[in-house]
Parts: C-alpha cells; structure tokens; sequence
C-alpha cells in the first residue's frame, strides 16, 4: 500500500467502513510508515475532541474536502 492509498482509506477506516482485509493491510502499512501513522492519529483524535469523544460516520462533503486537503499537503511535501 503507498502512502496516497492509505490517505484514501483513513477515513473509512475510521468510519468502520473498510473491508477487513483492507483495514489489515492499512494497519501494517501505518506500522511501517511515520507519516501517514501521524496524519493517521491526527485525523483520529480530531474527530475524537470535535465530536467530544464519540465517533460518528464523516459526511460525504467533508470526507471529501478532508482527502482533498491531505493529498494537497502530501504533493506539497513531495516537491
């Protein structure tokens, strides 16, 4: 898995909407990756303090302007 895969399916990890076989290989790829294990936590615990600890299904909208704005951050880094 690269990391512009894992950033696609965080959410839907979160959400508890990934295959389990994806949600594997997503957990192994976030073992072995720093980065996307820190955009991975930050997205976590944001959703955590914002909804005051409770998780609830992101809607489609934000979803989408959340993916848009990490893969934004992530070519920026990669120039």
């Amino acid at each position: 898995m690269t990391c512009k895969e894992a950033f696609q399916e965080i959410s839907k990890y979160l959400d508890g909407e990934l295959a389990e076989d994806f949600k594997h290989i997503l957990e192994e790829h976030l073992c072995k990756c720093a980065h996307c294990k820190v955009v991975f936590d930050t997205t976590h615990k944001v959703i955590e303090l914002y909804c005051d600890g409770k998780l609830f299904p992101m809607p489609d909208l934000v979803r989408t302007r959340l993916h848009e704005a990490l893969r934004r951050k992530y070519r920026e880094k990669a120039l």
